[in-house]
């Protein structure tokens, strides 16, 4: 769990951005401490008006960055002249990324109780709390332990009560969702995802976090869950973190580089349109330029659609911050690098669906007119002028991709929201 300090600057828009980077952060266990002073990461929100302001901007960044040991830009002047924020050693982001970024390829942390909730239309659920691993740069595994998994009967309770209280997409989240069910001594995930797409209702599912480790020895049975089942987004976040065995040694990963692979390849065999997410941790102490650049070799080889870079940072406790550390410079080239290439990657991705059509779940609403979807492989694609096609948050609608914008994709309605969903008339 990290310790953040965060400031915001501008208007309301960036005060709403930052609100939202809290919850987040909340949400995933970390907390806010009242100076940079305390801070194991320090959030500037920047604005960009004139050029007083920008000035202003850079001297804030440049005094937080002798303050903490990490320091992430976001906001409009990040976006917009994120260069001149080239000599100061900064994460330079999109509000929607510093969330991860924070996280330090840590496990997510649930809520204490681990009790679902539901927020528009999004119902969020718990399935378990703690791991199976013992990662030496994560403090998480301190405060959560040990798997402890309630039964497959009472999180289908849960979900159900979700649904029918309006959810059309359920989160399944937890520290490390494969291992699911471990402490009873079964791999359940498989038929927890099967008992909560029987529910009835048209909704949708992601599955959250999974650690390649615990993936693999189910990665058959929970591709071919997949296939099966329509409710579920056809996306799996595996955290790989390095390109390099002798990395993932060191971070003492319960997997390597060949595992995580022979999972992308059974879900590649199984599925045509999915996302893989992945993390990468950039800078580990032990990380070589040779270990880096395998790094490197994997993102271009696997070519995820959505990937987390994630500079080291040391986490008080944990084994990993007794290493002799990088240098900070070389932590900086090293992220740039990769995130770079992970543009590049994900760019790719998105306009290769220009002109295809897609079912997607309206999920909330975006700036202005527009609404943000996730389609079957949970893509973001936006929909403008929504009032106009009668477009609702909790919709159904079959879209055309017209346009791609990096991390996202334009689309417009091919058919009203009130016809039958595409899933239902396949089923």
């Amino acid at each position: 769990m990290a310790r953040y300090h965060i400031e915001t600057y501008g208007c309301t828009s960036n005060q709403g951005e930052s609100r939202e980077i809290e919850q987040r952060l909340r949400d995933a266990g970390h907390y806010r401490v009242d100076g940079p002073e305390e801070a194991d990461v320090a959030i500037l929100n920047t604005c960009t008006v004139v050029e007083k302001t920008e000035r202003n901007m850079l001297r804030r960044a440049k005094e937080l960055e002798s303050e903490v040991a990490d320091l992430i830009v976001t906001g409009c002047m990040a976006l917009a002249q994120g260069e001149e924020f080239a000599e100061v050693n900064a994460q330079v982001l999109h509000w929607e990324d510093v969330p991860n970024a924070v996280t330090n390829g840590e496990c997510p942390t649930t809520t204490p109780d681990s009790e679902p909730i539901l927020d528009g239309v999004v119902g969020i659920l718990p399935i378990a709390r703690g791991c199976m691993s013992n990662c030496s740069y994560c403090i998480t595994k301190f405060a959560t332990g040990r798997i402890d998994s309630p039964s497959v009967e009472e999180n289908v309770r849960k979900a159900e009560a979700l649904v029918h209280a309006g959810a059309k997409e359920l989160r399944i989240t937890g520290q490390d969702t494969g291992v699911y069910g471990w402490d009873q001594g079964e791999r359940k995930l498989p038929e927890l995802l099967d008992r909560i797409c029987d529910i009835e209702g048209e909704f949708r599912v992601r599955v959250g976090m999974a650690n390649p480790g615990g993936v693999h020895g189910i990665r058959e049975e929970l591709a071919e869950v997949y296939a099966r089942n329509e409710k579920l987004y056809n996306f799996i976040h595996l955290p790989v973190q390095s390109g390099s065995d002798d990395v993932l040694e060191a971070m003492r990963r319960q997997h390597r580089v060949d595992k995580f692979k022979e999972i992308v390849e059974v879900f590649d065999g199984k599925l045509d349109h999915w996302t893989l997410s992945t993390d990468f941790i950039v800078g580990f102490p032990t990380e070589t330029d040779e270990d880096h650049e395998k790094s490197m070799d994997l993102l271009r080889e696997v070519a995820p659609e959505k990937i987390n870079v994630t500079r080291f940072s040391k986490r008080p406790g944990t084994d990993a911050a007794e290493l002799k550390g990088l240098g900070g410079t070389l932590k900086k080239e090293r992220s740039k690098a990769m995130t770079e290439l992970k543009m590049d990657v994900i760019g790719e991705a998105y306009e290769s669906m220009v002109g295809e059509r897609h079912e997607v779940l309206v999920a909330e609403e975006g700036y202005g007119d527009s609404v943000q979807c996730y389609d079957e492989a949970y893509r973001q694609l936006v929909i403008t002028d929504a009032s106009e096609h009668g477009i609702e948050v909790g919709d159904f609608v079959e879209v055309e991709v017209r346009s791609a914008q990096t991390v996202y994709a334009f689309a417009d309605p091919v058919s009203s929201p009130d016809c039958e969903p595409r899933s239902a008339r396949l089923a």
